[in-house]
This record gives C-alpha cells, structure tokens and sequence, in this order.
C-alpha cells in the first residue's frame, strides 16, 4: 500500500517505506549506501526510521 501523502503527520516520518523510491533513494544518498543496501536493512531491521538510521550510519561510516 503506497503513501498517502495527504496524511502527512508524525507517524508518517517515524517510517521508512521500501516501496517508496525517493525514501530508499533519500537514505541511500545520506548515508552513502546503495539502494540495495538500503532495501536489505529494511528487511532485516525493519521501517522504524531511527533505527534504520542508526544502523545505516554504522555502515556508511565502514
């Protein structure tokens, strides 16, 4: 199920959804990470933003 992006609230920015390319492709650029490496850490971490965060700076930073 996609975003709906006139929902926009708090809830909506705690997560990270795979689906949606400009927020894999966001994190991906921020962290210096492929898209791929991106969409792994969502399977294994799953969508909470802050974790994903966290364990995308640790291998950014590799």
């Amino acid at each position: 199920m996609a975003d709906d992006k006139n929902k926009l609230g708090y809830q909506d920015r705690t997560r990270v959804s795979g689906d949606e390319e400009y927020e894999v492709g966001y994190l991906a650029s921020k962290f210096g990470l492929s898209t791929d490496h991106v969409r792994e850490l969502i399977k294994k971490h799953g969508d909470n933003r802050e974790t994903l965060e966290r364990e995308a700076k640790a291998l950014g930073t590799r």
